[in-house]
């Protein structure tokens, strides 16, 4: 069976695996206060040119954006998000059982969020009889496998800071947005333009993890104690420290997101050269292409998948790389499927 379900279905890259284990019998401090965790900070203010970030180590991403979500809001403050975000459509009210209010908005395919989007939903929200949108929250690769260009983000930054708004941004699959051909985003410009984002570990060769990078210097304090209170300091956090390590020292996570990319482009290519459309044409890990109903029961018995939306006849399935795929898989789902014409 040939694996395309997602991105986390395998364990991890053997480096990482190789990087655990030698923490294995070291006897490190708990709770993150070890020193993989603080070299593995450090790495990443580096790579951020963000000397003033905080940096928070988690096992998951919902995990991640909960806890974020609680420490940076007041109790009557909610969350603007694309109504494709992660929040929104795939943590089962996670966010909204810390007590905060979201306002699903439109985003289109690409599930990117506009500041002209964003401006009604707040001029509504300007009653304060009602919950206050405070904070904006993004995914970069957004849920249907978009891409934020350098100028949209920046147009985004812009906009939260007028309107008094935190900007929080979600890279689950950020190693996969980062690496995609039509980016052109960096590190820094993430610590530069967002209050808070994510580095996805989970889904681009880590067996577990997700690092909040802490931009904003009012956020930071007292930010410990809010993660504890929500269950989400792991005990042996070197173990989430280390992997991180292994990710980034020398360049692996963005090997491993562009392999996963460049597979995707192939998978793409290949089935729209077989007369396959699709919704939309994505340049990450994640592709969409429509089948024929009748086709599902074939396809079942070739590949995982999932089913992402209903559209008459036709169905639109979601096919996922990883660090993992071959050129193999690839072709051998290729040589499964029938032409469309």
């Amino acid at each position: 069976m040939l694996q395309f379900r997602n991105d986390y279905s395998t364990g991890a890259h053997p480096r990482v695996l190789e990087a655990l284990a030698a923490t294995n019998l070291e006897g490190n401090v708990g709770y993150g206060a070890d020193p993989h965790c603080a070299r593995c900070a450090q790495l990443i203010r580096d790579l951020c040119q963000a000397p003033q970030a905080d940096v928070q180590f988690f096992v998951g991403g919902t995990q991640a954006n909960l806890t974020a979500i609680a420490a940076f809001l007041r109790p009557w403050e909610g969350v603007l998000c694309a109504d494709t975000g992660h929040i929104n459509g795939h943590e089962a009210g996670a966010a909204e059982a810390t007590g905060h209010k979201l306002f699903p908005v439109s985003a289109g395919l690409e599930g990117k969020l506009t500041p002209e989007a964003l401006a009604p939903v707040l001029d509504r929200c300007a009653d304060p009889h009602l919950v206050k949108p405070t904070l904006v929250y993004l995914s970069d690769a957004t849920e249907t496998g978009g891409v934020y260009r350098l100028a949209e983000l920046e147009a985004l930054s812009r906009f939260c800071r007028e309107r008094g708004l935190l900007l929080f941004l979600d890279g689950a699959r950020l190693g996969s947005a980062l690496t995609a051909v039509d980016n052109d985003v960096t590190l820094p410009d993430l610590a530069r333009l967002c209050d808070a984002f994510t580095i996805g570990g989970t889904k681009n060769g880590a067996l577990m993890g997700e690092a909040l990078v802490l931009c904003a210097p009012a956020l930071q304090p007292e930010f410990f104690r809010v993660k504890k209170q929500r269950g989400a300091v792991l005990a042996k956090g070197w173990l989430l420290g280390a992997q991180f390590q292994a990710l980034l020292e020398d360049g692996l996570y963005w090997d491993l997101a562009n392999h996963a990319n460049t597979l995707a482009a192939a998978l793409q290519a290949g089935l729209a050269a077989k007369g396959y459309a699709m919704r939309p044409v994505t340049t990450t890990n994640q592709i969409f292409p429509l089948v024929p109903r009748a086709l599902l029961e074939e396809l079942d018995q070739v590949c995982t998948y999932e089913v992402w939306e209903e559209l008459g006849e036709r169905t639109v399935i979601r096919l996922v790389t990883s660090f993992s795929t071959t050129q193999a898989e690839v072709e051998g789902l290729l040589a499964a499927l029938p032409e469309q014409r």
